[in-house]
């Protein structure tokens, strides 16, 4: 299956690079299931949750990928067994089956007689229609020509969206057995539309990229799917376990981008192991810091460089570098690049080259857990006898220079984002000013010593890394970072470095 080898590969590479701790421990809150076989109903016929390869003639989709990561989790064997859609949701309330994957709308009907799992996926319902399609653009246009027909598979929540619309005896309404046979019937021109989850939908434009198209809007409000199972069963706690755990560690939304965004792999240049020099301050965390253990280099800079090049197939080679004249440096040719969390501006972009951004930011205020005095910025800069420390050169210094004054005696320069955090926990100054991202590392260092403001100083801003000017690694490294961006590794990286998602013990 593809995913394995795209992104499946990555979430354990990132694992065990980058969050072995936070997953030791979340693997030991999760129940152990002890090697017990499962018996997982599925259609096969529902792409992207399920279907046959056509190449293989394998089963493949979301539902293998999402099941089998969670019986990897639980220590539980899945076996599927294909069913038909009809009758399915009462196989499993006859217990039948151990469950059902099979992009089931969680509805408060079904909920009488199954029970569900907490939903991995929102949706909306849809038109499928043909690519060459020009009697009607829109879902209401649609609907407006009854001369149009609409085909569906009965039993399903689109099939009872379309009743309540059209009504249960409307002649436009064509029943099929599948979704799979009414795709087939619309691209044959035996019917005018499908109508569909749109990420259903997505699947089946993926497969038929010529012939069919979905339209833009849609027919209900957003629904959750969810697995389901017999009522009572001692499953839901356990499965809802191990998707609060994908969640949280990013597999479940790179599952979801994968399967339901229509990812496909980026071709990639190869850069034949060339070394890239990379300079990095090490002093400002969460991007880049020693760390105090092991006396090495961590954090998103090291974790996120080292993936581009092993998909560029190049040798990141880090230096140390102080933030004053970093720029410059770079500027002048010195390193081949840097990285450590470089606000894109229009004055920097007039003497290095930017990669695309890698990540919004906005500007805070960091400031002591037992702080009183304030609680907003704007309480902060309304005292005058209040101070506040800046790493000099840095987009923070020039933001908090233009508010209060470029010789104002309430800055308080640093060298290092690290010296200005020391002096504010020293009680030397009241607050620091930095990045959001760069503040929850040190508040993630330092939980019972600092916090970040709610509100924010400015609007939201882009990071990048800087190169020399027309340097040929640009485009490079671009193209590595939307492959990063697709199959959702960059948003790994973002959620473990950036939104706390680790251990408590770093």
């Amino acid at each position: 299956m593809r995913f394995v080898r795209t992104v499946a590969i990555f979430m354990l590479a990132l694992l065990a690079l980058t969050a072995t701790v936070w997953a030791q421990d979340a693997e030991a809150e999760l129940p152990d299931l002890e090697g017990r076989v499962i018996t997982v109903a599925i259609e096969n016929a529902y792409p992207p949750f399920n279907y046959i390869d056509e190449e293989t003639n394998e089963p493949i989709g979301w539902d293998y990928d999402a099941v089998n990561e969670i019986c990897a989790r639980l220590n539980c064997v899945p076996e599927y067994v294909e069913t038909s859609w009809e009758g399915l949701i009462v196989a499993i309330s006859n217990g039948e089956y151990d469950l059902a994957a099979d992009g089931i709308t969680i509805t408060e009907e079904r909920a009488e007689i199954v029970a569900f799992s907490d939903g991995y996926v929102s949706l909306e319902q849809t038109l499928l229609a043909r690519v060459d399609e020009d009697r009607y653009n829109t879902i209401e246009e649609f609907f407006a020509d009854e001369s149009l027909t609409v085909g569906v598979q009965h039993g399903t929540t689109n099939y009872f969206t379309l009743i309540d619309v059209l009504g249960e005896d409307s002649d436009r309404v064509v029943l099929m057995e599948t979704f799979q046979f009414a795709v087939l019937a619309l691209i044959a021109g035996d019917i005018d539309a499908v109508i569909m989850d749109n990420v259903a939908g997505q699947g089946y434009v993926g497969a038929n990229p010529d012939a069919v198209k979905a339209l833009d809007d849609s027919i209900t409000a957003e629904e959750e799917l969810g697995f389901i199972f017999p009522m009572e069963s001692d499953l839901v706690d356990p499965f809802n376990a191990a998707l609060a755990s994908m969640e949280a560690d990013g597999t479940l939304l790179a599952l979801n981008l994968y399967w339901f965004a229509g990812v496909e792999e980026i071709e990639l240049p190869d850069l034949e192991m060339r070394t890239v020099t990379v300079a990095v301050e090490n002093s400002y965390p969460p991007f880049n810091s020693i760390d105090p253990v092991t006396n090495v280099g961590i954090g998103w800079d090291y974790d996120v460089v080292n993936e581009l090049c092993a998909r560029l197939n190049c040798v990141p080679e880090f230096i140390e570098s102080s933030w004053d004249g970093l720029i410059v440096a770079i500027s002048n040719g010195e390193y081949d690049m840097a990285a450590n969390g470089i606000t894109i501006t229009e004055e920097r972009a007039e003497i290095v080259d930017f990669s695309t951004g890698y990540v919004s930011l906005e500007q805070t205020l960091l400031v002591r857990v037992d702080e009183e005095r304030f609680i907003t910025v704007e309480e902060f800069l309304a005292d005058e006898s209040l101070t506040v420390g800046a790493q000099h050169g840095t987009t923070n210094y020039y933001v908090i220079s233009e508010l209060l004054g470029e010789d104002s005696p309430r800055i308080i320069l640093q060298d290092t984002f690290q010296l200005t955090v020391l002096a504010l926990m020293a009680g030397e100054i009241d607050a620091a000013i930095m990045d959001d991202v760069a503040g929850q590392g040190y508040v993630g260092a330092n939980p019972d010593a600092v916090k970040t403001l709610d509100d924010t100083i400015t609007a939201e801003e882009e990071l990048g890394f800087i190169f020399p000017k027309d340097s040929d690694l640009v485009d490079a490294f671009n193209a590595a970072l939307a492959s990063m961006e697709a199959d959702g590794s960059l948003l790994e990286y973002n959620l473990y470095w950036f939104a706390g998602v680790g251990s408590d013990d770093e």
